[in-house]
């Protein structure tokens, strides 16, 4: 139930420039909660973790909302030709950004909440979810988004204690309110750095984009969790209700949720800072231009 990267930017906004990161921060405030310097998990650790977990996988699908960016400005990607293919290749480097996620686990992440979230996915049950998981994450999303729709259609008549199992997993990792609140920090950060590289000029102030922001929230998060509901759907399908039953009941978990919190916030701030990257190199790009 890793978050995925959403669609609901909004064009707006202009400041200066962005050299501090709001997750960053509040990633980092956390340690003080959860990881004293003694407690903090090493690096060899944090590798294996990811990959017990897919949570490598999860960091690696980021590449896959490339063709977002140029989008959210008004910009075809296809227009830069091979030019944006390379530049995309190079910013969302996938060693990169898993490089990128140990270097913040590793300050972050708790002894107790590794050993915890491994244990279970180390686990029989647990690897099947993984590898659900991560041909989910590397799935087409036009595709996936289609037979979501049919699918979850189908249960909501045939099979509506699955859909209530899938409710469940997503409201014990607050997976709609922290994707949408990543997002909306991802959108003003990428839009910011836009803006100071003049690539676009935007009309509102980062207040006024915030506004903007809560304006929609109730509308965003209701889609948010449909299109929860519509990838659950197509993850887990091969997953009984029985198995997906017990994954709940242990994301329910306190450790759980913790490794949750703390990986959504790792993902986005990973995205956003990509995202930034992107809209750096765009600066002077002009469509056809070689890099």
């Amino acid at each position: 139930m890793r978050a995925e990267p959403m669609r609901h930017f909004r064009q707006s906004g202009r400041r200066t420039g962005v050299t501090f990161s709001l997750l960053t921060a509040l990633i980092l405030a956390l340690v003080s909660v959860t990881a004293s310097p003694g407690q903090a998990a090493d690096r060899d650790r944090v590798r294996a973790f990811l990959t017990v977990t897919g949570f490598d996988v999860a960091l690696e699908a980021i590449k896959l909302s490339a063709e977002d960016a140029p989008a959210m400005l008004g910009i075809r990607a296809q227009d830069f030709g091979l030019s944006w293919t390379r530049l995309a290749g190079e910013v969302f480097d996938v060693a990169l950004m898993q490089e990128m996620g140990v270097d913040i686990l590793e300050r972050t992440l708790s002894d107790a909440a590794l050993a915890h979230a491994a244990g279970f996915y180390a686990s029989d049950l647990g690897q099947r979810l993984v590898q659900a998981e991560n041909a989910s994450h590397l799935a087409d999303r036009s595709v996936k988004r289609k037979s979501g729709e049919e699918m979850i259609a189908d249960l909501m008549v045939s099979d509506p204690e699955r859909v209530a199992i899938f409710d469940r997993m997503m409201r014990a990792i607050g997976s709609a309110e922290m994707t949408l609140k990543s997002a909306n920090e991802v959108q003003i950060r990428f839009l910011m750095a836009a803006a100071a590289a003049g690539i676009v000029e935007l009309k509102l102030d980062e207040k006024g984009l915030r506004a903007l922001q809560a304006e929609s929230a109730e509308e965003s998060l209701a889609e948010i969790r449909k299109s929860g509901l519509r990838g659950a759907a197509v993850t887990y399908d091969g997953i009984s209700n029985e198995d997906l039953a017990a994954y709940a009941e242990a994301l329910e978990q306190p450790l759980m949720r913790e490794v949750y919190e703390l990986m959504d916030a790792v993902q986005f701030e990973i995205m956003a800072n990509r995202y930034e990257a992107v809209a750096m190199r765009l600066r002077g790009l002009d469509p056809g231009q070689e890099l």
